[in-house]
């Protein structure tokens, strides 16, 4: 403010300085990723909705450098310790997956594909052309319905995969294993959890021989979510006198703590160990692209990983999982 010459006084407007959101505005941006990060570290979650929830960590990963960035600028150290705690927890469970690299083990190779074939209706052809440009070992499928048998036959798959042990059924129920090698059903390797979920002990060239498990257990949708982590539980540990695989569409991923919880039994997760872990596979084919990795391959620890790749196949929801592996000679 200051006198005119002229008499009267001349007022200056001061500009309003912007402020920063304050403290409340912060912790609102703030607490639910650190809640989340808890939830990941400590497995805490129960229940459907947080189940289902917990496969988008990757994305509240990279979401939570929001609110560190809010907390950082507004000078808020509180704020700014925590969100950077939760960040750093949620970053080191997710970022891992993308690092791996292939395992220099040697052994006899062994390549698997597996995929879910959405109540047979995956398109037979390309089923056949990955079968014959990458020459699985085994091949693992869910929700396989007689028809798809029929068809897959039909294509060649008899004479590619001869032996099979099946389980198809006209309903998301029905599983299958097919391989090059003799397969002998394994009866009583699965409890009647979930969907049907074939075992066979596979007889490799040289009279080794490994034990194969075609996963699909229920998603965790409403009361479904108890016997989804049931047949989680219900997969049988690793076991020394065996090399033991188990491949398909878990309706899990490596953010739910009873996959990890599987895991820690003696396994591991093949795309995880090369830096695919985060290659998502549901859902596919939709005007959506895939978001969450609940497609996988669960491998002895004493097996190596070679590679893993995904690939798209028109008529089903999920995408096919490719893993080139070592299987370890005594």
């Amino acid at each position: 403010m200051e006198t005119s010459a002229v008499g009267g006084t001349i007022v200056t407007p001061q500009r309003k300085r912007l402020k920063f959101p304050g403290t409340a505005l912060t912790w609102v941006a703030v607490t639910p990723f650190a809640a989340w990060a808890v939830a990941r570290v400590a497995g805490l979650e129960r229940g459907s909705l947080p189940t289902q929830i917990m496969t988008a960590t990757p994305y509240a990963a990279a979401g939570s450098l929001v609110p560190l960035l809010i907390a950082a600028v507004g000078r808020k150290r509180a704020a700014t310790a925590v969100a950077l705690l939760a960040t750093a927890a949620l970053g080191f469970s997710v970022l891992p997956r993308a690092l791996g690299t292939a395992d220099a083990a040697t052994g006899r190779s062994l390549k698997v594909l597996t995929l879910n074939t959405l109540f047979g209706r995956a398109d037979v052809a390309t089923v056949m052309r990955l079968v014959r440009e990458f020459d699985p070992d085994v091949l693992s499928t869910q929700e396989l319905t007689p028809g798809m048998v029929t068809d897959l036959d039909a294509a060649g798959l008899k004479e590619l995969m001869p032996h099979r042990v099946l389980y198809d059924e006209w309903s998301a129920g029905g599983s299958g294993i097919f391989s090059k090698h003799p397969a002998q059903e394994l009866e009583n390797l699965m409890p009647p959890v979930g969907h049907q979920m074939p075992a066979a002990r596979i007889t490799l060239p040289g009279g080794k021989a490994i034990e194969f498990i075609d996963a699909h257990p229920f998603p965790p949708l409403g009361p479904q979510v108890s016997e989804w982590t049931q047949a989680l539980a219900a997969f049988p540990s690793a076991s020394p006198d065996v090399v033991r695989i188990i491949a398909g569409d878990f309706n899990a991923s490596l953010d739910h703590s009873a996959m990890r919880g599987l895991l820690s039994r003696g396994y591991k997760d093949a795309a995880d160990q090369v830096g695919a872990g985060l290659i998502p596979t549901w859902p596919a084919n939709k005007r959506v692209p895939p978001i969450i990795t609940i497609d996988h391959v669960l491998v002895d620890e004493r097996v190596g990983v070679q590679e893993v790749s995904v690939r798209d196949v028109p008529g089903t929801d999920h995408r096919a999982v490719l893993a080139r592996l070592t299987i370890p000679v005594p």
